[in-house]
């Protein structure tokens, strides 16, 4: 039978299939430094049959800091990029903060990213996605405001904020999407 041999150091060949596979992740999308050393960790397992755990451990964080040499990643660039892309597709502060999280976003990186959210134009972006509130057509009995309401409280969005965005009219929504009224 065929014995695979445990495979201990990382080899040349390795480094190179291993940067080879990190450009071609990062060309196909933005990664954080956790999920393509995640990535490059499970893959070089299947890759290189009998590696071992350290040495996967190992090729994977010589190749990302390889990418963060090149600065290829950038956790910081990283964060803001989803932080904007989160709040225009009307996730509130909380949900942008848990996604960080998952993505292996460190704490501080993630709070000097969220600083600038403002959970109401987020909140009223998800409203017009959903036909919430001032976006609604026609009127709105108890029964459909209150499921505005949970909808809002699901996404993240504080009580007295989703009340104040469901009460608002269309032009007033649509100048605080414009930066030209806030809610305090």
């Amino acid at each position: 039978m065929n014995e695979i041999t445990p495979i201990e150091q990382v080899t040349e060949r390795m480094l190179t299939w291993g940067r080879n596979s990190a450009l071609f992740r990062l060309n196909q999308r933005d990664m954080s430094e956790h999920e393509l050393f995640v990535a490059l960790k499970r893959k070089a397992g299947t890759k290189f049959p009998g590696i071992t755990e350290e040495c996967a451990q190992t090729l994977a964080q010589q190749t990302v800091l390889y990418c963060s040499e090149l600065r290829l990643l950038n956790d910081n660039n990283y964060a803001e990029v989803k932080v904007r892309s989160g709040v225009n597709s009307g996730n509130s502060r909380k949900r942008i903060a848990m996604k960080l999280q998952e993505k292996g976003i460190d704490v501080e990186k993630a709070n000097n990213a969220l600083e600038e959210v403002d959970d109401a134009r987020a909140a009223i972006i998800y409203c017009r996605k959903r036909a919430f509130g001032p976006f609604r057509r026609g009127d709105a009995d108890q029964a459909r405001h209150n499921k505005e309401l949970s909808g809002l409280a699901r996404q993240g969005f504080p009580f007295d904020l989703s009340k104040k965005v469901l009460g608002l009219s269309f032009e007033d929504a649509n100048d605080v999407l414009d930066g030209h009224l806030t809610l305090d």
